[in-house]
């Protein structure tokens, strides 16, 4: 089993969306079974709470339902747990390294920025559409879309076969 986690910083915008996108391409790929995925957040402002609204929205006007989901921190164990610890910014990725200084001492998982799974595009963080309207949380799906066929791509190659 391959376990991947994405993690933003309150766990209510961009990871939520980014384990649906990518449990979606896992399911249509037939490979379920063989890839879990969670999100979390390096906060626990909303820990317990649905993701955004507009997350929601924007998900299922692409055929995605995020409703099932609820918001929770990263924890100690999620560094041992998870094969791919995949962060939205470069804030978040500090955290997490952080962490993993501090509790995993090399026994953890890959800890990198999740765009880096889609080196086409110029972007390498997901901006945080939260503070900002409608239009962002459409432009994030856009990014996470890449990003997530991206990561689908190199587990297959990697740790698939």
């Amino acid at each position: 089993m391959v376990r991947v986690l994405f993690v933003c910083l309150g766990n209510i915008c961009r990871s939520p969306t980014a384990e649906g996108v990518f449990r979606k391409l896992v399911g249509e790929a037939g490979l379920a079974r063989q890839i879990e995925s969670d999100s979390a957040g390096v906060s626990d402002y909303h820990a317990g709470e649905p993701p955004d609204r507009r997350a929601m929205e924007a998900a299922k006007r692409r055929g995605i339902d995020l409703g099932h989901m609820r918001a929770r921190a990263v924890v100690p164990g999620d560094l041992s747990r998870f094969d791919y610890l995949l962060a939205m910014d470069r804030p978040v990725l500090r955290h997490l390294s952080g962490m993993g200084r501090r509790f995993a001492k090399g026994s953890g998982g890959q800890v990198a920025l999740f765009l880096d799974h889609a080196p086409h595009l110029e972007l390498r963080e997901v901006p945080d559409p939260y503070l900002g309207g409608d239009q962002g949380f459409e432009f994030v799906l856009d990014l996470i879309e890449e990003g997530a066929k991206g990561l689908l791509d190199a587990i297959r190659r990697e740790r698939l076969g």
